[in-house]
């Protein structure tokens, strides 16, 4: 029997943010208040800084309810923050999540929003410490800010990148992308005929990077542990060679790229040879791997040439000209 579903209107907006906060808990040292006052207070370690990081995500722009789940939404929305905070070599702390919704989504909707939200935040150590709720004529809207600190001497940007620097990517590139396109190919179909069933069995991983991506927290541990400072990084949000052109431009300096040294693993390239895409082009310019893209001296390759998080895929050239 299916269970009653609650509109949002019911409990109103206040009885709303109360039945959300109760499954809420604070797991960070750094947090001394959360949910339940006019705003939240947060320590910052003696020394550090603080980093933030605000993303907006909205429906039919940038996903889909047709084959969303609201777990996954909550989680990704999250991940996605983080990612940013760990592209800065900076820890997240905590995130505010905000949320603008129409008359069709019930609470128990957004309960499964939040429970994909908190389960990030648990699994990253991270505090939900605040937010906002509100009406919306069309949809669904999130905002949610990151906050995280770091040791300034630590803090990693975009523009130190420096000619003869090697340049590294985490994990593997294109799968995101390619789930996508699955994801779609199956809701046209299902728009055509409503009676379809999903073709899934197969594209298990590359889905998964697509709906529930995690940012690379491990990446940034292990590049500590090996005492190698990136002179730049970037999360891997918009394509390989989108943010390659972003860490060219902002350091002044030219990226070689070589094309057979991108990770792209099986599924990727068997997924895309079923749709007629050059797997290159899935890492290049499909984006939402949330991978890591940073360069280091040469002279810290000694302390990393035998680790599997990472891969050399180029080097810095000299500086751009114009």
């Amino acid at each position: 029997m299916e269970k009653d579903l609650h509109s949002i209107e019911s409990v109103g907006e206040f009885g709303l943010i109360k039945d959300l906060a109760e499954g809420l808990s604070s797991r960070n040292p750094l947090t001394i208040r959360g949910i339940g006052d006019d705003a939240a207070v947060c320590r910052i370690p003696k020394g550090e800084v603080l980093v933030t990081s605000t993303d907006v995500l909205v429906e039919g722009i940038h996903f889909d309810m047709s084959y969303s789940p609201l777990k996954h939404l909550g989680y990704k929305a999250v991940a996605v923050n983080l990612s940013d905070i760990y592209a800065m070599n900076a820890k997240p702390q905590q995130i505010t999540f905000s949320i603008a919704l129409s008359s069709k989504y019930t609470v128990e909707a957004v309960r499964e929003l939040y429970s994909g939200a908190e389960l990030a935040c648990e699994t990253y150590g991270v505090d939900l410490v605040g937010g906002d709720t509100s009406s919306s004529k069309y949809g669904m809207f999130i905002s949610v800010t990151a906050l995280g600190t770091a040791k300034e001497e630590n803090i990693v940007y975009r523009d130190g990148a420096k000619e003869k620097d090697l340049l590294l990517v985490s994990g593997d590139l294109g799968a995101a992308y390619l789930g996508l396109q699955i994801l779609e190919r199956e809701r046209l179909i299902f728009k055509e005929n409503p009676g379809a069933q999903p073709d899934l069995a197969g594209f298990d991983y590359v889905l998964e990077r697509q709906l529930k991506p995690e940012p690379r927290q491990d990446v940034i541990a292990k590049l500590k542990e090996l005492g190698v400072k990136p002179t730049s990084m970037i999360d891997i949000s918009d394509g390989l060679a989108s943010e390659c052109l972003h860490l060219a431009e902002e350091s002044e300096v030219s990226v070689q790229l070589y094309d057979t040294k991108i990770p792209i693993v099986k599924e990727v390239r068997d997924g895309a040879k079923e749709f007629n895409i050059d797997p290159s082009i899935c890492a290049l310019n499909g984006g939402e791997d949330y991978e890591l893209l940073f360069t280091i001296a040469q002279t810290d390759f000694e302390k990393i040439k035998d680790e599997k998080l990472f891969s050399v895929i180029g080097y810095i050239d000299h500086a751009s000209v114009g």
